[in-house]
């Protein structure tokens, strides 16, 4: 590992005056200064942050160093920066980067290593989507939090704070200084299929105080956080990774319900934003998408709103911003729109080369790359990357998934557990009463790989509270077979607890809880991904909305269904019929308790 003298030549001396916690524009002129003596190659690498596959910065597990090769033409992470110099590396557990705390900082530590051996090397910002809740890229035993919407039932800021302040303390201690979150987004689409309970609710005003204080608690624990997507992608029927969005709302809308999170978020001195490959016509008529759009990226957000720090692309790899150019064209396009940091483009040679011929041939001034670049090394000099580039290992065991950390997050997810439904004072259900319990339902794949699944944590965790709890998986799309193993595995039960993920009026999850509910046993549903299942469970005797199907989460609706603890939460959307979705079943605020 390379001396703090080492680093600091490297460097040109700039580390010596930027610190953490420092202003983010100290001393610019030290900053261009180091810029001026970059090459063009170096300028464009730094614009770029990239997957790479494998647990190590230099020996990789084969099969990811096959991969790499096929996808980016070099065996690993050490390569890819001595190739292309890129400035940031994003992990996902999917690239097989995310293995364990002392594994995922020692990765970090070979990614700095290998940036700073190189010519003029500088330190790498290392990134990933810790949303938590239903987007969670490191997992157990680091301390996983309740999703953004289970905090908006929450409603409580010094809990998103503290969220922020814990998550992002175990995010540096193990080299991830980039936090794409929170989620800026006003989901007020019940149909949204991919923002949904990522954001913290329906309610700008309320999402806006969530999205400061969260990223406030990141940043006060040195890891810059990220306000996505700009402009807002509350209201879309689209998922922008498979297609391309449209957004409906008039300007005036805009204001009203998309903005007031954004300049929440650049009023409590953002560190990043991202863009959203969203169509959005009454900001920007062209039919290009946001993270195009320089009306959108340099006319609002950085003239009107005033935003002057980084601003990153949402994955180029998606659809919503490859449908209308090449892969060529939307890196220069994004920058000719005013973005800093071009994430994930699915060919980085051709992105890269791209931008190059960019500038030799006169569509894209080095100056203009200069000012991305600059926006860029403040960041990183703010997060204390020249000084201290490395995680400790020491770190690591004080600061990740410790006992008071995990307590945290069980006290934060038992205010947030909402009781919608309990006709006849079902709830709690009591072991002397009720001392067997069958535990059906949906078992999606964990969002970190390292929990779950749904229904043996429920299980678990009931039996713990003293009843027998017994599970029975019947999947998101229950078979006839599977729901007749349910009913009569009922008859042994004098409860049955049914976990709902998503239901549709034509769902078969639907079919399962009718049968269960004839079989006269009372039963208790936890929606554990939308909250919206309730209104498709018109019969059912009582439910929850847990928002996820995390442990932290599953683990809070259990003790809510003994008693241990008062359901608290309150609806941050609106839940609207069934049969008529002009029509409000449960409106914001809403949510029971028990009578004490």
């Amino acid at each position: 590992m390379p001396s703090r003298r080492t680093v600091l030549a490297a460097t040109a001396g700039v580390a010596a005056t930027l610190a953490v916690g420092g202003p983010a524009y100290a001393d610019d002129k030290k900053l261009r200064s180091l810029i001026s003596r970059m090459t063009l190659p170096e300028k464009v690498g730094q614009l770029f942050v990239m997957r790479v596959y494998g647990h190590s910065a230099t020996a990789p597990d084969q099969a990811d160093i096959d991969a790499n090769i096929k996808e980016i033409g070099v065996r690993n992470a050490a390569e890819l920066i001595a190739e292309y110099r890129v400035g940031g590396i994003i992990y996902f557990t999917w690239a097989h980067n995310t293995r364990d705390p002392q594994q995922i900082a020692d990765l970090s530590n070979g990614i700095q290593r290998a940036s700073l051996r190189q010519p003029r090397g500088l330190p790498v910002l290392v990134s990933t989507d810790q949303e938590h809740g239903i987007v969670c890229r490191v997992g157990e035993p680091a301390t996983l939090f309740p999703g953004a919407m289970a905090i908006g039932a929450g409603g409580s800021r010094t809990d998103a704070r503290s969220l922020g302040r814990i998550a992002g303390q175990e995010l540096r201690a193990i080299g991830i200084r980039q936090n794409y979150s929170p989620v800026a987004d006003v989901n007020v689409n019940p149909a949204n299929p991919v923002i949904g309970v990522r954001s913290f609710g329906s309610e700008p005003d309320a999402v806006a105080g969530l999205v400061a204080a969260e990223l406030t608690g990141y940043q006060r624990s040195g890891v810059a956080a990220t306000a996505k997507h700009f402009p807002g992608h509350g209201d879309t029927t689209v998922d922008s990774h498979t297609g391309f969005p449209v957004i409906t709302h008039s300007r005036e809308e805009w204001e009203e319900l998309d903005a007031g999170p954004f300049r929440a978020a650049i009023r409590a001195g953002i560190d990043s934003i991202m863009t959203a490959h969203i169509q959005f016509p009454a900001l920007d008529d062209s039919g290009d998408p946001a993270t195009l759009s320089r009306p959108i990226l340099t006319g609002i957000l950085r003239e009107e709103l005033g935003y002057d720090g980084v601003v990153v692309t949402d994955s180029l790899g998606m659809e919503g911003v490859r449908t209308k150019y090449g892969d060529d064209r939307v890196p220069v396009l994004a920058l000719k729109a005013g973005v800093d940091q071009l994430l994930n483009p699915p060919k980085l040679d051709v992105a890269w080369n791209a931008v190059i011929q960019a500038v030799e041939d006169g569509e894209l001034t080095e100056a203009r790359l200069d000012e991305s670049v600059l926006r860029i090394l403040r960041l990183k000099a703010k997060l204390g990357l020249f000084d201290a580039p490395y995680a400790s290992p020491g770190g690591v065991d004080r600061n990740v998934g410790t006992p008071a950390h995990l307590a945290a997050a069980d006290r934060i997810a038992e205010r947030t557990t909402t009781l919608l439904v309990n006709e006849g004072g079902l709830l709690p259900l009591s072991a002397g009463e009720h001392p067997r319990l069958l535990v059906v339902g949906a078992d999606p794949a964990s969002p970190s790989g390292t929990t779950g699944p749904p229904t043996a944590v429920l299980a678990a965790a009931l039996t713990e509270l003293g009843f027998t709890a017994t599970r029975l998986s019947t999947g998101t799309a229950p078979t006839s077979a599977a729901i007749s193993a349910a009913v009569a595995a009922a008859g042994e039960a004098d409860a049955v607890v049914v976990g709902t993920y998503n239901v549709t009026a034509s769902s078969t999850q639907k079919t399962l809880v009718q049968e269960l509910l004839a079989t006269g046993k009372p039963v208790v549903a936890v929606a554990t991904r939308n909250p919206y299942d309730v209104a498709q469970l018109p019969d059912i005797q009582a439910c929850l909305a847990s928002y996820s199907w995390t442990d932290v989460e599953l683990r809070a609706a259990a003790r809510v269904i003994a008693g241990r603890v008062r359901p608290r939460g309150k609806l941050p959307v609106p839940v609207q019929r069934a049969d008529d979705p002009a029509r409000v079943l449960y409106p914001v605020g809403h949510g029971l308790s028990y009578r004490t």
